[in-house]
C-alpha cells in the first residue's frame, strides 16, 4: 500500500494533469506540456496554438478555468508550445 506522501503526490499530480487538459481543451490545442518550479511554486503550461491568441483573448479565455479549477501556485504561466521540442 502507498504511503500517505506517495498518495498526496499522486492526487496533486492527477490535479495538475486534469488542470493542463481542461486547459488544453479550452484552447483548442493538440499538444500541451508543463513544467513545475517547486522552488518558486510556479507551474509553466505550454499550449500548442497559444501563440494564434491576444493576450486578452488569452486572459478572458483561463481565467474563468484557473478560478475554477483553483491550484497552490504562487503563479501559472501560459505559454506557447516550443514546437522543437517534438
Amino acid at each position: 500500500m502507498a504511503d500517505t506522501n506517495e498518495q498526496e503526490f499522486l492526487a496533486w499530480e492527477e490535479d495538475v494533469n486534469y488542470l493542463v487538459n481542461v486547459l488544453k481543451e479550452v484552447f483548442e490545442s493538440d499538444d500541451a506540456s508543463y513544467y513545475v518550479d517547486e522552488l518558486n511554486e510556479i507551474l509553466y503550461v505550454e499550449l500548442e496554438g497559444l501563440a494564434d491568441y491576444s493576450d486578452e483573448e488569452i486572459v478572458e479565455i483561463a481565467e474563468p478555468v484557473l478560478d475554477e479549477l483553483y491550484m497552490d501556485f504562487e503563479d501559472i504561466i501560459l505559454m506557447p508550445l516550443n514546437e522543437k521540442k517534438k
